[in-house]
């Protein structure tokens, strides 16, 4: 098998991954209004115990009261996160004031490269309403099963390697529901609007 070939198979694979993720979102979402769907949608976020970019330890209960962005990547990602992060920052800003009563959580899928001084480092570029969280493997583990978040690490050449992850944002309420995958693709306007409903 040639490495084409594998590197195919993989993106293939991230590929369907992905859409089983998106289709099980969407399934949840649209039955949100009905009897089960209150289960179904507490199937996504949970308990997680995880430490944050000044060394303090973090839990779900931590963010109660708040509505919260939940996002998982990694510091070396060299696209999707930082843009993610980016549009995040940038609905942050419109809240203006009422960012204070809004949480997000940056959640590393790469805890061996993203210790707390790395995250905290990385998120100095961008609003400090976003709090990057670390642990140890199987927090991560945990918090990513709570969430349905895939991810796998693709080793690459001289021992580098990247990250494979879902590109989800989930909106929480404030009782740490999940409401719905948050749309970034709009004016920062709109969905700071949008998360303006659920302060």
């Amino acid at each position: 098998m040639t490495a084409q070939t594998s590197r195919l198979i993989v993106l293939v694979a991230a590929f369907l991954a992905g859409l089983a993720l998106c289709l099980t979102l969407i399934v949840v979402v649209a039955q949100r209004g009905n009897g089960p769907a209150v289960t179904q949608a507490s199937a996504v976020g949970g308990p997680f115990k995880l430490t944050d970019q000044d060394g303090r330890t973090v839990t779900e209960t931590d963010v109660k009261g708040k509505p919260v962005l939940v996002f998982f990547g990694y510091t070396h990602c060299p696209d999707v996160c930082p843009t993610t992060l980016f549009d995040m920052s940038e609905v942050f800003r419109k809240l203006g004031p009422d960012a204070d009563r809004a949480a997000g959580l940056f959640i590393t899928v790469d805890p061996e490269r993203d210790t707390p001084e790395a995250m905290k480092s990385y998120l100095s570029s961008f609003d400090p309403h976003l709090r990057g969280l670390t642990g140890d493997e199987a927090a991560i583990e945990s918090a990513a099963k709570a969430y349905r978040v895939y991810f796998r690490k693709v080793p690459g050449a001289d021992g580098n390697y990247t990250m494979d992850h879902t590109g989800l944002v989930y909106l929480m309420d404030k009782q740490g529901n999940f409401v719905a995958p948050f749309n970034l693709k709009r004016r920062p306007e709109e969905a700071a609007a949008d998360l303006r409903k659920y302060l």
